[in-house]
């Protein structure tokens, strides 16, 4: 028997969930759909919100090939072998048919090389499907002919609606006559993601549920004890993917070396990219340790690079010495708070105009028209400071970088408040 995630996989637009910024009336992949005109493009966002099966609709709806590769199990020999395929039924179709490549991101350069002139020449048209930014993982020739569209997590109101059309229209759930008290507990576990949540309600119900005389009393109750076990587990195609490096950079955010390590253990043990991992760890560096160690950047730029040359197991080392140096670091979100509130800013008030000393002046008219006049060199005065105005006229006297409470941010602090005299 299919699992329930794949019987309620669906084969039209109106049926798919979500997305509506890219499939509601007039989004740019509707008017693919319905045009039967489609383009090469990435699909970009978390598990199970719907990127295989947005895929499969549209080369329904041109009424194209479909074919479809999985990055974890193919070679370049394969890639080849579709394209070959397709090249010799190419006189037989007027549209190009689609290779549908799952997990796009896990592809090698040479693997990603393969596929360049067959999209360029037309012979094929590529949709990739991928839960890491593409910008990293897709070589540019490659993203430079393709089109990248994000997908969004589901919402609670579209997962709400997946499970009432499920057990209305599923011919085994039927049978079972189930009654949905309460949905909270499968919501918190799938995480905005759809098939995590039929899983979560098929193996509740498959296990009987708050089962009664005639019915299936669903409650979150019953679905925690259904659960446990499996919530425990570490999936590296993506069904407890994003729990465990959230529970990991809030470990390192916590300065819990021990549950920092253990998480990463796990993902180690998951099977997870260790690239994925070292990318994390230079977030978390900047964005929770910042200016209180700015050494922490560095160390975790390196082991970025050194999970690249020396790949597992020895990486783990690498990763294990970085982990346990950011959850030991001094924290500081001063850099994340100080360029939020910029941008908040920069929406608010939009582009206000450069003073006109600091305005670049490369031409005779630019100087006639003031641009760089009075302005003063800062290396030219004692201590290489000198009193002038740099943000715009509106924003004078606005902060949005304060020094935070730990030594190396109250020097930093203490510098600017002697400079400015604040």
């Amino acid at each position: 028997m299919r699992p329930l995630a794949e019987r309620m996989r669906p084969e039209t637009l109106d049926r798919y969930i979500g997305q509506k910024h890219l499939v509601g009336e007039g989004a740019v992949l509707r008017n693919m759909a319905e045009s039967g005109h489609i383009n090469s493009f990435i699909l970009w966002g978390p598990p199970g919100v719907g990127k295989t099966t947005l895929a499969r609709i549209l080369a329904k709806s041109a009424d194209v090939p479909f074919h479809s590769l999985s990055a974890v199990s193919s070679s370049v020999k394969d890639v080849r072998e579709v394209i070959e395929k397709v090249d010799k039924a190419r006189f037989f179709t007027v549209e190009s048919p689609i290779l549908f490549i799952d997990e796009i991101h896990r592809f090698s350069k040479s693997q990603q090389d393969s596929l360049l002139a067959a999209v360029e020449n037309g012979t094929i048209t590529l949709i990739g499907a991928t839960t890491e930014n593409p910008s990293f993982e897709v070589i540019s020739p490659l993203l430079s002919r393709c089109a990248v569209y994000v997908l969004k997590p589901l919402e609670e109101a579209d997962l709400q609606s997946l499970l009432d059309y499920a057990i209305a229209n599923d011919d085994e759930l039927k049978k079972m006559h189930i009654e949905l008290k309460e949905s909270a507990a499968l919501m918190r576990f799938s995480g905005g993601d759809a098939r995590k949540l039929l899983n979560a309600l098929e193996w509740v119900c498959n296990a009987g549920g708050g089962a009664s005389k005639d019915k299936i009393v669903i409650t979150d109750q019953a679905v925690v004890e259904c659960l446990q076990a499996n919530m425990a587990m570490y999936d590296k195609q993506g069904d407890m993917h994003y729990d465990i490096i959230s529970a990991f950079i809030k470990s390192i955010r916590g300065s819990d070396p021990q549950a920092a390590v253990y998480w990463l253990a796990r993902m180690i043990e998951g099977g997870e990219d260790p690239k994925f991992i070292a990318r994390r760890l230079m977030i978390s560096a900047a964005e929770d340790i910042g200016l209180a160690n700015p050494n922490a950047l560095l160390l975790a730029n390196a082991c970025f690079e050194s999970v690249q040359k020396i790949g597992w197991p020895e990486a783990r080392i690498a990763l294990s010495e970085t982990t346990i140096y950011l959850a030991t670091s001094p924290k500081s979100n001063s850099a994340y708070l100080a360029i939020g509130a910029a941008l908040e800013e920069v929406q608010r008030s939009g582009n206000l105009p450069v003073p006109l000393h600091l305005r670049n002046a490369p031409t005779k008219l630019m100087k006639q028209m003031s641009y760089g006049k009075d302005y003063q060199y800062p290396h030219d005065f004692p201590g290489h400071f000198v009193d002038q105005q740099y943000l715009p006229d509106k924003l004078q006297g606005t902060q949005f970088w304060q020094g935070q409470n730990n030594d190396a941010e109250k020097r930093l602090w203490e510098r600017v408040k002697l400079w400015w005299k604040k």
